[in-house]
């Protein structure tokens, strides 16, 4: 397969080399237009932002902070977020979003592999007190030199009154590259080690590039945005897009659907890029009430498996809006970008989407390039792609010899320069489109003395359209609410715990005992369980 639409050379359209650059230029050009819309704090301009991002980048400096020092946030869909994303690349910093749901040992093992500077966190969400968390974590991160509540409950509101500052001019802005590296985004692997993502100014500008030149975007539009700006999608067309493009976006902190048919439509939101329940439960509002319009134009799902039906519905019932699925990942952001036009519907619900400006080879075991429609491992590169992991060792396992993202997905691609993807080589569960490495959770299992041995594999949930099984051969009874328990015990996050499991007396294995989870997902499939 011929990689022609990568080879085509296209020139850098914008004229700025980092997401600070963009914001000052739109705080230059266009003081007064909305770049993020929130639920509790209204609207705010270019010239707000920029003003506050440049007092936060007068604070990280006062913490002796320098280029390609690293800080992470750990924050809902907050707009303080952009304003420490801006004030991070006015000083050259490489920012380390990390979702809220992740704690424990898993969170400290994250900020200690940054070597993380700084912290953002709310002091509770949720209920959950992320305060206390990182206090009694303090001795074991050696680098850490600050945290910031954001929006405390309980004592004052600190960086509030810091990016309320008025900082007349910064003499610390470093010489921008648009190759430096600007994003550590931590991803679960088929290890259970979480693993550290760098991207370039250059690999994100190129992300939304895509999507505005395959979509048609312009300033007119509204991107809707209740995917975790922690991901890297809510992280691009959250926090980055308002600045690059000058396309607003509106950030849904906690996923209500009745609520966000409410704002779209108040704000006049247009486009959304996110993860199957939400566009399943916006469908399901919409299909209850012919009535109900929803301001749309397009929503682009990915993820986590998308059936076919589920597009089709959106789009029977969510009037102009056009629903498409996509592929991508946090190394190769948005792969495919749909199908659009009229006549693709069938394209648009039966297969992953519209190859674009990537290069995609489909390759055997043996890493012979197969034609098309035969199924094979899907490797990919293109100008969004990742610099590489934190990890050499990862890097160098992860990319061949020409270039090319080794996905660990399975598919083909289909003559219509579709994708189509039929599995994982990698064993990951994606549960509402949070990666979940099935062997981290096996690992933590098998060290209780009554398991035996123990597979994990995805089971369907109704909303989140997968979640964890495990299938254990034990030597005498267990039940959920024991592993559950073990789980909690070995602090792994509740969405890796598992939903429901199966006790048997053997694992169907090769010759070479290797556990054919194949087998497990028929097992379970036969019995159509669905998690509710």
């Amino acid at each position: 397969m011929k990689d022609c639409i990568f080879e085509h050379d296209l020139s850098v359209p914008w004229p700025f080399n980092t997401i600070a650059q963009a914001a000052k230029l739109r705080a230059d050009k266009t003081p007064f237009d909305v770049a993020i819309y929130t639920e509790e704090h209204g609207s705010l301009n270019y010239r707000k932002i920029w003003n506050q991002s440049l007092a936060c980048a007068d604070y990280l400096h006062s913490l002796g902070l320098k280029q390609g020092d690293v800080i992470s946030f750990q924050l809902p869909n907050w707009h303080e977020a952009a304003i420490i994303n801006i004030g991070a690349s006015i000083l050259g910093l490489i920012v380390n979003p990390i979702v809220p749901i992740y704690r424990g040992k898993e969170l400290i093992c994250m900020l200690k592999e940054a070597k993380s500077k700084c912290i953002f966190i709310p002091e509770t969400f949720r209920s959950y007190n992320y305060e206390q968390l990182i206090e009694s974590s303090r001795e074991e991160l050696t680098d850490l030199k600050d945290v910031m509540i954001i929006r405390p409950n309980s004592h004052e509101d600190i960086f509030s009154k810091i990016i309320n500052r008025v900082i007349d001019k910064c003499d610390y802005c470093y010489t921008a590259n648009i190759n430096d590296k600007k994003l550590l985004l931590f991803t679960s692997g088929t290890t259970g080690r979480p693993k550290g993502v760098y991207h370039s100014h250059y690999s994100l500008f190129w992300a939304m590039q895509n999507c505005v030149d395959f979509w048609s975007m312009n300033e007119h539009d509204l991107m809707f945005m209740p995917s975790p700006i922690t991901h890297i999608t809510g992280y691009t067309f959250g926090l980055e897009l308002p600045f690059s493009h000058k396309i607003p976006s509106a950030m849904m902190a906690i996923w209500k659907a009745d609520k966000a048919v409410e704002w779209i439509n108040k704000i006049g939101a247009s486009i959304c890029v996110g993860a199957t329940p939400f566009l399943q439960e916006l469908t399901e509002i919409c299909k209850a009430d012919p009535e109900q319009k929803i301001a749309l134009r397009l929503f682009a799902c990915g993820g986590a498996a998308v059936a076919p039906n589920i597009i089709y519905d959106a789009n029977l019932y969510l009037g102009k809006c056009k629903a498409v699925r996509v592929y991508g990942s946090s190394e190769t952001p948005i792969v495919t970008l749909g199908f659009t036009e009229p006549q693709d519907k069938s394209l648009a619900a039966t297969t992953d989407g519209n190859i674009f400006r990537y290069g995609v080879k489909i390759v055997d075991e043996d890493n012979n390039q197969l034609s098309f429609n035969e199924e094979g491992e899907i490797l990919v590169k293109g100008k969004s792609m990742m610099l590489g992991y934190s990890s050499k060792e990862d890097t160098d396992a992860s990319i061949d010899n020409e270039g090319y993202f080794k996905t660990g997905d399975l598919g083909f691609v289909t003559p219509d320069n579709a994708i189509v993807i039929t599995g994982r080589k990698k064993d990951l569960i994606i549960r509402g489109g949070e990666n979940i490495s099935a062997k981290e959770i096996e690992d933590v299992l098998i060290i209780d003395p009554k398991i035996k041995e123990i597979a994990v594999i995805s089971i369907p949930h109704q909303r989140l359209v997968e979640t964890v099984c495990a299938y254990i051969v034990a030597d005498e009874p267990i039940d959920l609410k024991y592993v559950s328990t073990l789980c909690t015990r070995a602090e792994l996050a509740k969405q890796k715990h598992p939903q429901h499991i199966e006790c048997v007396s053997e694992l169907p294995k090769t010759p070479s005992g290797k556990v054919q989870k194949h087998i497990l997902r028929d097992m379970i499939k036969k019995q159509n369980i669905i998690i509710q």
